[in-house]
């Protein structure tokens, strides 16, 4: 089992407590919180160990889970690295895409993995249809959600984009081509609803809404491709995938066929993938274990992570044209 430390006691960093003490893979040693109050109460609620300053969890440790506000990851992940820590952060890797590439240096140099926290990675509907997404030629994502304060210091692009952001540069084995954005501030002083096409240089289109001032919640993507449409629900865990073949001689009386203004006949069918519960951010944190132990590539890498940040601060610079 490998010893891990987290740093961040905030609302996602004890949900990561909690699920590593859980853990068949993981020692949860202890956590740091910069807010030593807020950190005895939770050492005092749940019983975790709490360590006074970050060297000295660093020091207990092999693995750093880093849960802190975007904007120090990448201070948190400096000094975990260079006392050769391996290291677990959450999304998005840092705040610039030049904070991102150093990290990505130092874990080179000093010979550690690190993993970030693109959770929709694991979410089961995904995990289900993603064999089945080859060579999508256009892509739709709605990712909306009712207001809530927290995240708000940064634009929706890097809160809740950056997600479905991740899953498409995973699935599209293309380069970025060209992006057209737009944004607007409603209650923050950062946009609040997004809308991004990128268009790849195979061709590929990827239509993206986000929104956290929506009345409901939706986190849906629907990928197109020759013959297929596959829809994924990350927030109802359900997904659908509807194909077409060349229709039969002689169709059976519920078969569904379509025929083209050249006569071209197809049969559509529907198929619902069996879609395996789990815990997703359990799935992430055990997953980056395996690939220490194992010393394999770890599921969502340092510089997948930075790409996906890239195309979000592209994004974000078309706001500002």
């Amino acid at each position: 089992m490998l010893k891990i430390g987290v740093l961040g006691a905030g609302h996602l960093g004890k949900i990561h407590l909690r699920l590593l003490q859980q853990s068949e893979k993981y020692e949860l040693v202890g956590f740091y919180d910069e807010n030593l109050e807020n950190g005895a109460k939770i050492a005092a609620e749940f019983g975790y160990k709490q360590f006074e300053t970050i060297a000295k969890l660093i020091h207990a440790v092999d693995v750093i889970d880093i849960v802190t506000p975007t904007l120090s990851h990448y201070k948190c992940a400096k000094v975990s690295i260079k006392s050769g820590k391996h290291v677990f952060i959450e999304k998005p890797i840092s705040t610039t895409v030049e904070e991102a590439e150093e990290i990505i240096a130092l874990a080179k140099e000093y010979n550690i993995k690190g993993q970030v926290g693109h959770v929709e990675r694991f979410n089961p509907a995904f995990i289900a249809t993603k064999n089945m997404i080859e060579n999508p030629m256009f892509i739709e994502t709605h990712r909306l959600a009712e207001f809530n304060p927290r995240g708000t210091d940064v634009p929706v692009v890097l809160d809740l984009m950056i997600h479905d952001i991740d899953a498409i540069l995973s699935v599209v084995k293309s380069k970025v081509k060209s992006i057209n954005a737009s944004g607007v501030s409603v209650i923050s002083d950062t946009p609040d609803i997004a809308n991004a096409r990128i268009e790849f240089e195979n061709g590929c289109v990827a239509n993206l809404t986000a929104s956290r001032i929506s009345m409901k919640n939706m986190r849906k993507s629907r990928f197109f491709q020759k013959d297929a449409y596959i829809s994924v629900d990350f927030l109802e865990k359900k997904c659908e995938v509807v194909k077409m073949k060349d229709a039969p001689e002689v169709p059976g009386d519920f078969d569904i066929i379509l025929q083209n203004a050249e006569g071209v006949k197809k049969q559509i069918y529907f198929s619902n993938p069996d879609v395996e519960q789990n815990n997703a951010i359990l799935d992430e944190l055990e997953s980056f274990a395996d690939a220490i132990n194992n010393n394999t590539t770890p599921v969502v890498t340092l510089e997948q992570a930075t790409e996906a940040l890239r195309v979000a601060y592209q994004i974000i610079n078309c706001f500002k044209k």
